[in-house]
């Protein structure tokens, strides 16, 4: 009796490993094909083929868009984490926090960008897109507020400076000016003389 228990618990165990497996194997397969393709122009089909299942196991483990996409970017971000603020929080002087926080941000989007450049590019075609990337430009205006109080302007100033920081911090500023052939301290020096401008 206390056999056949075990036998069952082993079973039980193994199948959910290899299920765990086969989910891990999805999202990647997934990941990788958002990443070069574009998240609305890859299919179900072409994640089952390269992640080895057939389409009926990717709907067993992802009953429709949304949970393949909320599980791609929740694994993507656990590779990829943003900056943390706690890398430049603890810097008094309120230019040098900006120019730590704006060059994080800049070589973060270098690393990263044929995934945000393609996710980017899909985010009005695909409605699962939304949610995962609103949460990620709500963390980027966290950063922007952060930084804002660091400053300490007043009035008019402070709007603008605010809509600076927060153009400065998005991914397509960044690409833009990559596109321009800039390097990414070039980058952050233009982007600081935006910021002291204001």
């Amino acid at each position: 009796m206390f056999t056949e228990m075990g036998a069952r618990k082993y079973t039980k165990s193994k199948r959910a490993d290899q299920q765990g497996k086969t989910r891990k194997r999805i999202v990647k397969a997934a990941v990788a094909l958002h990443e070069k393709l574009g998240p609305a122009n890859t299919s179900i089909k072409a994640v089952a083929e390269k992640a080895g299942v057939q389409r009926l196991t990717v709907y067993r483990h992802f009953p429709n868009e949304e949970s393949l996409f909320l599980a791609c970017s929740s694994d993507y971000f656990k590779e990829n984490p943003p900056p943390d603020i706690a890398q430049w929080v603890g810097i008094t002087d309120a230019a040098k926090r900006c120019h730590a926080a704006i060059s994080a941000f800049n070589l973060y989007y270098r690393s990263t960008a044929d995934m945000l450049d393609s996710v980017y590019r899909d985010i009005n075609k695909v409605e699962s897109l939304k949610r995962p990337m609103a949460e990620f430009e709500g963390y980027l205006n966290m950063i922007s507020d952060d930084l804002l109080t660091a400053l300490k302007l007043r009035g008019t100033r402070k709007k603008q400076c605010l809509i600076t920081l927060r153009h400065c911090l998005k991914f397509t500023t960044w690409k833009s000016l990559k596109d321009e052939n800039l390097q990414d301290k070039q980058i952050t020096k233009l982007m600081m003389s935006w910021i002291s401008q204001q």
